[in-house]
């Protein structure tokens, strides 16, 4: 079934909310990574937020910032 066009207009409205990230990893690190999320009760997407925003968090108490 086809979207209607206010579907397709509030589809774009939530997208232009978010940027994409995308990352990397092997296979293995991916189930890893995502059944970690799961045993925390997360979605994957959900867990690396949260990654994200505590490893800034740490970073940015300890001064320990280093971009390469």
């Amino acid at each position: 079934m086809a979207q209607t066009d206010a579907q397709l207009r509030a589809s774009k409205k939530y997208h232009q909310k978010y940027e994409y990230l995308q990352a990397r990893v092997t296979p293995a690190e991916k189930e890893t990574v995502t059944t970690h999320a799961e045993s925390m009760g997360e979605s994957l997407n959900a867990f690396m937020r949260r990654a994200f925003a505590e490893t800034m968090e740490r970073d940015k108490a300890s001064k320990t910032i280093n971009f390469k």
